[in-house]
This record gives structure tokens, C-alpha cells and sequence, in this order.
């Protein structure tokens, strides 16, 4: 199920011209590519994993949002005529309502420029106002970009109880 239309917007960010927008089901092929293209320490961060390839059953999932249990933006560019995915964030929906699982990726040529805190400012301010009263993300306790923005985000931080491997960020919204 699609979400209701949703507004992209246009922002300038390390001197190029940026969309947000919600991914979309024909966005496949652009997640794709997208994913493709991380390296493997990105992948390992994302993913929890090596991965090379996500299958086009798992594309689907990450590019069918409903708008209100799941929630996705991408931010792209124009690089020649074509439309490039340089992050995307999303929620989905958990066991309480009130509260959605987030996850954050950004491609690695566009790493500390700013466009994690664009991105989850963007995703926060949709999930609140569509009811969401908390975020969280469960991430790698290795992961210092992650560290950094959580920090710059005002979240909370905890060590997973069930994995010291792993490290629940919460913001309540």
C-alpha cells in the first residue's frame, strides 16, 4: 500500500541542489543502485553484515511505505539527467503504536555533510505529526557516525541489553 501524497522538497547542501521526497514503489531500481553502491563498511553499518546484493523481494519491502506503519525519504541528486539516491530514512512500524523503529543510511561520498541530520529532522517532523511519540534504532556500538548523530539529535543511548554488540538510540518526539 502507497502512501498519501507527500511534498518533496528542493535544499541546497554542500553546494549542490538536493530532493526529499518518499521513496516509492518504482524507486526499486534506484534503491538498488543505491545499495549497490555502499561500501562495505556502510553495508556492514546498515545491515548488520556483509551483503552484496538485496534481493528484489527485500527491494520491495524497502520501497512500499503506507505513509502511517511505514515511512521512507530519500534525498537525490541530479547528476547528468539522471536521479541519484544519496540517503534515504525510514521507520516501520513495532509492537506499540506509539512507537517505530527508524533506520538511517547515507551514502559515503555524502558523510559528514550534513545530510544524516536533513534526513532524520525530515523523518521526525513527519512522524510526529502523524501520531508517533517515539523513535528508536538499534545500531552497531561500533558505529561512531551513528554515536555523533544521536549526540547532535538529542537521543538517548543505551547498550542493548540482550547484544553488548548493539546500542538502542530512543527520541522521544
Amino acid at each position: 500500500m502507497q502512501a498519501q501524497q507527500t511534498q518533496s522538497s528542493t535544499v541546497q547542501l554542500a553546494g549542490k541542489t538536493i530532493t526529499i521526497r518518499p521513496i516509492n514503489l518504482q524507486d526499486m531500481t534506484l534503491e538498488q543502485d543505491f545499495i549497490d553502491h555502499l561500501s562495505p563498511e556502510t553495508k556492514h553499518y546498515r545491515f548488520f553484515g556483509a551483503i552484496n546484493h538485496v534481493s528484489d523481494t527485500v527491494l520491495k519491502s524497502l520501497c512500499d511505505i503506507d505513509g502511517k506503519n511505514s515511512m521512507a525519504f530519500i534525498a537525490t541528486e541530479n547528476s547528468n539527467g539522471k536521479e541519484i539516491e544519496i540517503g534515504v530514512c525510514r521507520y516501520v512500524f513495532s509492537e506499540n503504536p506509539d512507537v517505530h523503529e527508524m533506520a538511517l543510511t547515507i551514502a559515503d561520498a555524502w558523510q559528514h555533510k550534513g545530510l544524516g541530520k536533513l534526513l532524520m529532522t525530515h523523518l521526525m517532523s513527519y512522524a510526529k505529526s502523524h501520531g508517533i511519540q517515539t523513535l528508536y534504532a538499534v545500531e552497531l556500538a561500533e558505529n561512531p557516525q551513528m554515536h555523533a548523530l544521536s549526540k547532535e539529535l538529542g537521543m538517548l543511548a543505551k547498550r542493548d541489553p540482550d547484544d553488548c554488540h548493539q546500542v538502542i538510540y530512543s527520541l522521544a518526539l
